[in-house]
């Protein structure tokens, strides 16, 4: 799947155009990405993941990289690398550390999606109190544990541990500065990506839950009718709210204010993928949790991607910064 997404010319086509990319990650062309997220997000929940991801650490480097990272990033992907963003550390966290006037990681990286085909991942690491961006260039038969991968759900994304102990750390491994990873409004504004896949998904299980009650003769019951209405109403919610983040990250909005909004936008969509998900496993009955029914299929996926980080906070954060300040509901 990942050949047929680099020969279309996609894998690519976040970089700048000076770079051999159409612009993707630029802030006019914002709503191009989403539309290729929510359509990504339509055809398979796992893939998605890991072309956002994919498209995240381009973003990461064209903003705060070299230009001979970005150039030497843009080069491997056209030869068919992938890239990615590991964040997740377990107790012992990932290090940098110094011997003999030389920098290497020390530890390794957990819920890595693409582990083990992944080349070109960005990973956080800890210096002291600073945390630091590291992209790294890893070989085909970097050894990975995918044995502990076990969810319901985004089975496909390949997700696991590595241990990246030994890996030298040097000028053309590090990203930006200190912090750069965790800058506002890029780390949590950029959340309206991940929503765009699961907006895609909700639309294609309406689109499915279409088709079944059509095809049955069930599309005139009375209650099937209420649970349609509350699926449509849904996922054009989702929609207006994603749209508007997206367009709302990549324009000039007050940087507070943008994450405010994208921390919204991950309440709505989230509540929004519950609702048409039990309308639809209602409406449909037994056939909606029997393999391989591709309604099985986007909800056991879409039910596993809504677990996003600390959702409680960011619905918190983004209730706080309203609360803070002077517009009105209707405008903020």
């Amino acid at each position: 799947m990942w050949g047929e997404f680099r020969r279309s010319g996609l894998a690519i086509a976040p970089f700048p155009e000076k770079l051999g990319g159409c612009g993707l990650i630029e802030s006019d062309r914002q709503g191009n990405l989403c539309t290729v997220l929510r359509l990504l997000g339509a055809g398979d929940l796992s893939i998605a993941r890991l072309i956002e991801g994919h498209i995240n650490v381009i973003a990461l480097v064209c903003r705060y990289g070299t230009p001979a990272q970005q150039a030497s990033l843009a080069s491997d992907v056209r030869d068919g690398a992938l890239a990615a963003v590991w964040g997740a550390d377990d107790a012992a966290g990932l290090k940098i550390v110094t011997r003999d006037h030389h920098s290497e990681l020390r530890g390794r990286k957990i819920l890595a999606s693409g582990a083990g085909f992944v080349m070109r991942p960005i990973v956080t690491a800890k210096a002291g109190d600073d945390q630091w961006m590291c992209l790294l260039r890893l070989s085909p038969d970097h050894p990975v544990d995918l044995g502990g991968w076990t969810a319901q759900g985004m089975r496909s994304t390949a997700t696991g541990a590595i241990d990246l102990t030994g890996i030298p750390i040097g000028p053309d491994e590090t990203v930006g500065a200190a912090g750069d990873f965790m800058r506002q409004p890029y780390f949590s504004g950029g959340a309206w990506r991940f929503c765009a896949a699961h907006l895609g998904a909700m639309e294609r299980l309406v689109e499915l839950f279409r088709q079944h009650l059509v095809s049955r003769g069930r599309a005139e019951d009375p209650y099937q009718l209420q649970r349609v209405a509350v699926c449509v109403a849904a996922v054009r919610t989702a929609r207006f709210w994603v749209e508007e983040a997206a367009r709302r990250f990549g324009g000039e909005a007050d940087p507070e204010a943008t994450v405010a909004f994208a921390n919204m936008t991950r309440m709505v969509t989230e509540r929004s993928a519950l609702d048409i998900m039990e309308s639809v496993q209602r409406g449909v009955g037994l056939l909606a949790f029997i393999r391989p029914d591709p309604i099985e299929r986007i909800c056991r996926d879409l039910s596993t991607y809504l677990r996003q980080p600390v959702p409680d906070l960011a619905m918190s954060n983004a209730a706080r910064a309203w609360l803070k300040s002077a517009a009105p509901v209707g405008e903020f």
